[in-house]
């Protein structure tokens, strides 16, 4: 049955009503005050005036950051593995595609050598800006949202043949995307693969939907019908990814996109079988694919301190100064309240005594400003940044901070484990792109200080189910300056050489690290002594 647009613009709205349902002020209001919260903006629309400064202490933006460093800064790998196939201590590099029966070995190889390639997408990808892009939003939002498509014009560097004269192009590209364009078919299905269907909604230039209608092969009806559904030069689209069953069970993602009157390209198979949509959510909802952010229910903490800062701030300012009282009766020339300024006086010494006095400014209460920094501090270790975790704690030695920090931490395991099982869902997705894109193409991998490329034939592959794990490394927690103390210590001891020494110190420590080594392997003096 051919999907029509108002069919699914009725879904579309659907979706939005339920949006704006979510919580007191709606998803889509909410998500814009956490926004101004979050970069400061924090006294909009309060009416205060222009007669006294206005502080800012952002604590909301203080616990944001140091939380996202926290996730982000501890180094991962991920590992493939097949459904239904043992994983075995050793495999053999794949040199010629295979061909016959699929081996436990073969496929083996195929699990390293996807593990490694996926490193090879991710920083063709820059998945790192990516991943602080998505953490950034998770955060402020409760849900951020990895949209991987595959780009058919990207060039790839690769040839079909021996002589260079079949360029192999396309490959995948990701956008993270915001949660107030991703619709669920289902709003009380957590798992974002069990949604019957998702729209993605996206605002366009008019010009840009017009040739994408056009080269999908649209009529002059259907492109009149384009222009008309657009507002101030731009088109309100909406892409339907959707399930497709076949007979023997299995299913495929189909999709379609869409404007209010037109088809801009019609059904189409994307032979995935994920929904090429990776979800993190901050905190989660019960029955709801989305997240919570904790900025929400720190506003009323951030609204507290601002005030009462900038009431201590105004009281300093108005009262820090003596108020000077003078007789107008006997001093009559212009007091500008300079230093030094002489003021004449006529008159008696009554007069000279009784012309200029200082009023003494009231005390201001010293359990005003323990009240404000008890808030502050309250609200930063009930977020779980306390002062351990934002370094401003001071221990007797290095093992005491760790173990401190280390406990620190605790709180945000749950958070991380929830954005490792992203990247596993974002493996799995890149994975189901490389089986059923990819057809036959080399594999990039990378070992060490040198490449080589892996042939590949995707369409050998294609019934294989193939899972992902993320490895953590647990070097997160030490700095730069305790892990090159570390390995110091390993080489003095003689359990590292030199070549292993270098290849691990700390990025920044010396420059030309990768010269270096080659000049250590080329005297072939690797095991000796400093």
């Amino acid at each position: 049955m051919k999907l029509q647009p108002n069919e699914i613009f009725i879904e579309y709205e659907k979706g939005v009503q339920h949006k704006s349902s979510l919580g007191r002020h709606g998803l889509f209001e909410q998500n814009k005050i956490n926004e101004r919260f979050f970069i400061g903006d924090q006294w909009h629309g309060a009416k205060c005036g222009n007669d006294r400064p206005l502080v800012r202490y952002n604590v909301i933006k203080r616990i944001g950051d140091y939380k996202m460093s926290q996730i982000l800064n501890s180094p991962i790998a991920v590992n493939f593995s097949v459904e239904g196939v043992p994983r075995l201590n050793e495999s053999e590099p794949i040199t010629a595609l295979p061909s016959g029966k699929i081996s436990d070995m073969e496929v083996n190889s195929l699990n390293d050598a996807f593990g490694k390639y996926f490193d090879v997408t991710a920083e063709r990808l820059d998945f790192e800006s990516i991943q602080e892009k998505l953490l950034r939003n998770a955060y402020i939002t409760g849900s951020g949202v990895l949209y991987t498509y595959w780009n058919p014009n990207l060039k790839t560097g690769l040839f079909a043949d021996d002589k260079k004269t079949s360029e192999i192009k396309g490959d995948i590209s990701c956008e993270v995307l915001d949660i107030d364009d991703i619709y669920f078919g289902d709003e009380y299905i957590e798992d974002i693969q069990s949604q019957p269907y998702i729209i993605i909604s996206s605002n366009v230039p008019l010009s840009d939907a017009l040739k994408e209608a056009r080269i999908n092969g649209a009529n002059i009806e259907a492109l009149r019908n384009i222009e008309n559904s657009a507002t101030d030069g731009k088109v309100l689209t909406l892409t339907k990814l959707f399930k497709e069953y076949k007979n023997d069970g299995s299913h495929t993602i189909k999709g379609v996109k869409v404007c209010e009157n037109a088809i801009i390209k019609p059904e189409f198979d994307t032979y995935l079988r994920l929904y090429p949509l990776s979800l993190f959510k901050w905190e989660r909802k019960n029955n709801s694919p989305y997240g919570e952010s904790e900025i929400t229910y720190l506003i009323p903490n951030q609204i507290a301190i601002n005030r009462m800062i900038t009431a201590n701030v105004w009281s300093a300012m108005t009262t820090g100064m003596p108020i000077m009282l003078v007789n107008g009766d006997t001093v009559t020339q212009k007091i500008t309240n300079e230093p030094g300024q002489i003021i004449k006086v006529y008159g008696s010494n009554e007069d000279v005594t009784g012309a200029v006095k200082y009023l003494t400014p009231p005390v201001f209460s010293q359990e005003y400003e323990s009240s404000i920094k008890a808030l502050v501090e309250n609200t930063l270790t009930q977020s779980g940044a306390n002062e351990v975790a934002l370094g401003d704690h001071r221990a007797d030695n290095n093992s005491a901070l760790r173990t401190m920090r280390e406990a620190s931490l605790m709180p945000l395991i749950i958070t991380k484990n929830r954005f490792y099982a992203f990247v596993e869902d974002t493996a799995r997705i890149w994975a189901d792109f490389w089986i059923t894109k990819y057809e036959k193409r080399a594999l990039k991998i990378n070992e060490a200080a040198s490449s080589r490329y892996m042939p590949f034939d995707a369409r050998r592959y294609k019934d294989l189910i193939f899972t992902a794990k993320v490895e953590v490394s647990a070097g997160a927690l030490y700095g730069d300056g305790e892990r090159l103390e570390t390995l110091l210590n390993l080489f003095e001891k003689g359990v590292v050489d030199k070549k292993q020494l270098i290849e691990r110190l700390p990025d920044g420590v010396i420059t030309d690290k990768k010269q270096l080594l080659n000049e250590i392997i080329t005297r072939g003096d690797a095991d000796e002594g400093l």
